[in-house]
């Protein structure tokens, strides 16, 4: 009862590691392995999942289209060669393995070269990039869908010798069935684990507008992002009505908080005793151990990230975000994600556009209600990872 998990990218890690964590609960006997492509696997490691091969941290962070000459000269094709091969050493041992692939075609062509049979947990593509339930968006580039489908040929190719692959959303799903393929929509894995831990807690802003701060996970970028965002506040501060404002700063664990706190003070955020920082009837808090319960405090967000937008967006919520300089959250990124979460993500082209944005949005009840439900439909609902497991524990079983 073995299982290889590969996944390419931190958002990537999570999503995996929610499968696992649920399939750990159900077949305590299944000897799990992974293999992080992007990255230093550090959620396997929180789960006590050993790693097969190399795990290593590169400059584009997994963005390729704009760090592939940095990574190639960091040693990335000795790394993919590593990693090809630990998979096929893996697979030697392992004649009734099952390879769980997490992400893109990277992970999925991995799976297919192991010649073991393989699931696949498509995150990184949607139909929603190129048409929504009304019929096709307009064309940023002529010659997007030339493959009637977000799925190249190639990629159709190898889903159909899967087991089963798991599209992160229901039209992407009923698209992909055109092809006869094994394709199953049991509800986004990024969805789950994300109760509220109801542990964060401000004394004095019980009337506050909440706005919850996301500028991503990946280091340096995260750090130019988040000084992009504090570029945003003071528009924010002018521009809300609202009696109190609360910000809640979600910081990844893995980001120097040190470093975050330096550069509130070069903004001239004052410390405001009880809360962290701030003045009059306006707040800020960082934290790096509350994520869930920023997601649930906020009315809005303010982001420049990937699977938490995402994330917070499948809770109902607004978000406003505008161009990063990379390597992940470039102008072509924002306008990716924007088609992708449709009118509950609205980009503006600087940050200091954001606060008059914000204003319509939360002072518009309609919308709000709007933008909740599109969420809902977009996201799904919690439960994918216990599904996904069940599937993976069935064939292991039998």
């Amino acid at each position: 009862m073995r299982l290889l998990c590969l996944s390419n990218g931190h958002g990537e890690d999570r999503i995996a590691g929610t499968i696992l964590a649920a399939l750990q609960q159900m077949e305590a006997a299944a000897i799990l392995r992974a293999l992080p492509l992007v990255g230093t696997g550090q959620t396997y490691r929180q789960l006590g999942i050993p790693l097969v091969g190399p795990a290593r941290n590169l400059p584009s962070g997994g963005f390729l289209q704009t760090g592939l000459a940095e990574d190639m000269r960091a040693g990335l094709w000795g790394l993919v060669w590593q990693q090809r091969r630990a998979v096929r050493e893996w697979a030697q041992t392992s004649p009734r393995g099952v390879v769980l692939a997490v992400g893109d075609i990277w992970p999925l062509w991995l799976a297919w070269q192991s010649g073991r049979s393989f699931v696949f947990v498509a995150t990184a593509k949607s139909e929603y990039h190129l048409r929504d339930e009304q019929g096709p968006l307009p064309k940023t580039h002529w010659f997007e869908g030339w493959a009637g489908s977000v799925f190249y040929p190639w990629e159709r190719w190898l889903i159909r010798r899967s087991l089963a692959t798991f599209p992160r959303d229901e039209l992407t799903t009923t698209w992909l069935k055109r092809w006869q393929l094994p394709v199953t929509w049991v509800g986004n894995p990024m969805m789950d684990d994300l109760e509220p831990q109801g542990e964060l807690r401000i004394p004095g802003f019980t009337e506050a507008m909440v706005i919850v701060l996301l500028p991503g996970s990946r280091a340096p970028e995260a750090y130019r992002n988040w000084e992009l965002i504090l570029q945003a506040l003071p528009g924010v501060i002018e521009s809300l009505t609202a009696p109190q404002i609360l910000f809640l700063a979600a910081i990844a664990p893995g980001l120097d908080r040190t470093q975050i706190e330096a550069t509130l003070q070069k903004y001239r955020w004052p410390v405001f005793p009880g809360v962290g920082f701030g003045y009059d009837q306006v707040g800020m808090v960082v934290t790096q151990g509350h994520f869930n319960d920023c997601l649930h405090l906020a009315h809005a967000g303010i982001a420049l990230a990937g699977t938490a937008t995402e994330q917070l967006v499948g809770l109902g919520k607004p978000v406003v975000s505008f161009p990063g300089r990379g390597p992940q959250y470039t102008a072509h990124f924002a306008r990716y994600q924007q088609r992708l979460l449709g009118p509950s993500l609205r980009l503006v082209e600087k940050p200091e556009a954001v606060g008059p944005v914000l204003q319509d949005i939360l002072t518009n009840p309609d919308e709000l209600n709007f933008i909740a439900r599109n969420g809902h439909q977009r996201l799904g609902k919690p439960g994918a990872s216990v599904a996904i497991a069940r599937f993976i524990r069935q064939y292991l079983r039998s």
